[in-house]
């Protein structure tokens, strides 16, 4: 059966790549992940060391399957660029994965760059976002009730128990699947969602058992995550409830009830199993919780910033609001992110230095106050605040970004190079940082460092002919007395054209 799991994985990939590009293969993980004959089985069957599923589909496999599932969700999706969202929810994910039930370390997390709730978890220990749900969830528990949902997706590896649970799948099922949710994902239209439905439809009672089953464990064994986090266990059916009033009426439910169904059943059973916990959480001597939950919404005020369209058409709002309570930080924040943006930067300084005075040592309030500066073109008094801070911090992910934002606006690209080549060693996988160090590369007249750069970049986009090339190009500029790099290129390339061929034979 794995060799069959295998094979049928490899045809699908290949056959609808040369029809329908990342989206159809995009389509193939996603239908893995959520047609009828891929879900759990029962909700107490919890997978063991050794146990049976990992003969069908070993942790190795689900390793490859994931790094085929993030090429092409890079390629597929605009990620936000958002240095200091993005590390909000990698340090939140790291906390809440140590009260989970997850036994591998979390490869990657992602945040895409779309208004729309979502959230979703993928083979490989791959965890990611919209910039959505930040603006959708009211605060840091019922964020943090999703996030442990979906650690609960792969710490009881859902993927590989349904491939066991249902070992007889219908490849044609499953293609037909992968063809109706081609259509709705290619523009979201009703044609493609009637498509989805009739396919469904052939397996639907099988499908719902198995999509509850899953679900509901997930529920409960996130719960367990949210108590041992001493969270509180009750925003899982808040958030659960605002979802179904937000959406009862709309022709199509967003992502995440489509790949999360929602009953009035699930929301009941979160509640009883909520009741657990009452007295094991003391949620208001958490002082811990109250300052992520208080960094939380400053990351909320950033999403809904992002996506505000007009310069300044918040401030008459912010403004409003501090007449009420003049102290609220979250408020001035907010109120600070609209003013830059509409070019108001010196109150805009002044507000988030309010902020940064609270904690001087935090990461996000101290790129707060360099993002501000850096708007307003303050770049020494920046550089300054971030230099320092990195001396606390070294090499840290968003203050270093931001320190290289400040270099090139100053035109010092040769140190901002070396900021950038610092985060790719550190974060490989990040395409958005071997985008800008590409660009970055360019304005420091380093050509072989543009194409390396570059070839990275495209490799985690899944293009490796377009990755090949640059690696050539690269290899045409190398000394020829550099053997090592030379020879660590020519390597490169080769194990490129392996890779193309076996996704091909």
């Amino acid at each position: 059966m794995k060799e069959l799991c295998k094979t049928s994985i490899r045809t699908l990939f290949r056959s609808l790549s040369d029809k329908g590009g990342w989206l159809a293969q995009r389509c193939v993980l996603s239908a893995l992940l959520l047609a009828p004959g891929i879900s759990a089985s029962t909700p107490n069957d919890l997978p063991s060391l050794g146990d049976s599923s990992s003969r069908i589909v070993s942790p190795q496999m689900e390793q490859q399957i994931g790094e085929i599932f993030l090429k092409q969700l890079h390629a597929a999706l605009p990620l936000s660029k958002d240095v200091l969202i993005q590390y909000y929810v990698e340090q939140h994910m790291s906390t809440l994965a140590q009260y989970s039930s997850l036994q591998s370390a979390l490869n990657t997390v992602v945040v895409v760059d779309n208004p729309n709730i979502n959230a979703f978890a993928a083979p490989g220990g791959i965890v990611g976002i919209n910039l959505g749900l930040l603006i959708y969830a009211q605060d840091s528990d019922e964020y943090s009730s999703v996030m442990a949902h979906e650690l609960a997706h792969l710490s009881q590896r859902h993927f590989a128990r349904g491939i066991e649970a249902q070992q007889t799948s219908s490849v044609p099922n499953l293609v037909g699947l992968l063809a109706a949710v081609l259509v709705g994902a290619a523009g979201g239209t009703d044609a493609g969602l009637a498509a989805l439905t009739t396919v469904q439809a052939v397996g639907q009672s099988k499908q719902l058992r198995f999509s509850r089953d899953r679900e509901q464990e997930a529920d409960r064994i996130g719960l367990n995550t949210l108590a041992r986090a001493n969270r509180d266990p009750q925003a899982m059916s808040r958030m659960f409830e605002r979802m179904q009033r937000a959406y009862r009426f709309t022709r199509r439910p967003p992502e995440f009830l489509l790949t999360h169904p929602l009953s009035e059943t699930r929301i009941s059973d979160a509640k009883n199993q909520a009741r657990k916990y009452a007295d094991q959480v003391q949620l208001e001597d958490n002082a811990e919780n109250q300052r992520d939950d208080f960094d939380y919404q400053l990351m909320r005020s950033r999403a809904r910033e992002h996506f505000v369209t007009v310069p300044g058409a918040e401030i008459k709002t912010y403004r409003n609001k501090l007449e009420d309570d003049p102290h609220d930080l979250t408020v001035q924040y907010a109120l600070a992110l609209s003013l830059s943006k509409n070019k108001e930067h010196t109150e805009a300084v002044q507000l988030v230095e309010n902020l940064y005075r609270q904690n001087p040592n935090s990461v996000l309030y101290t790129g707060a106050l360099a993002e501000v500066l850096i708007n307003a073109e303050r770049h020494i008094e920046a550089q300054r605040l971030l230099t320092a801070t990195l001396q606390l911090y070294p090499g840290n992910f968003p203050l270093e970004m931001l320190l290289g934002q400040s270099k090139i606006a100053t035109k010092d690209f040769i140190e901002a190079e070396l900021l950038l080549e610092n985060q790719a060693k550190r974060r490989p996988n990040d395409v958005n940082v071997w985008y800008e160090l590409a660009e970055t590369s360019g304005l420091a007249g380093n050509v072989t460092g543009v194409h390396l750069a570059r070839a990275e970049y495209f490799y985690l986009n899944g293009a490796f002919h377009r990755a090949i090339q640059h690696l050539e190009y690269a290899q045409r500029l190398v000394d020829d007395a550099n053997q090592q790099l030379e020879a660590k290129l020519t390597q490169k390339i080769q194990d490129l054209r392996t890779e193309i061929r076996r996704a091909n034979s």
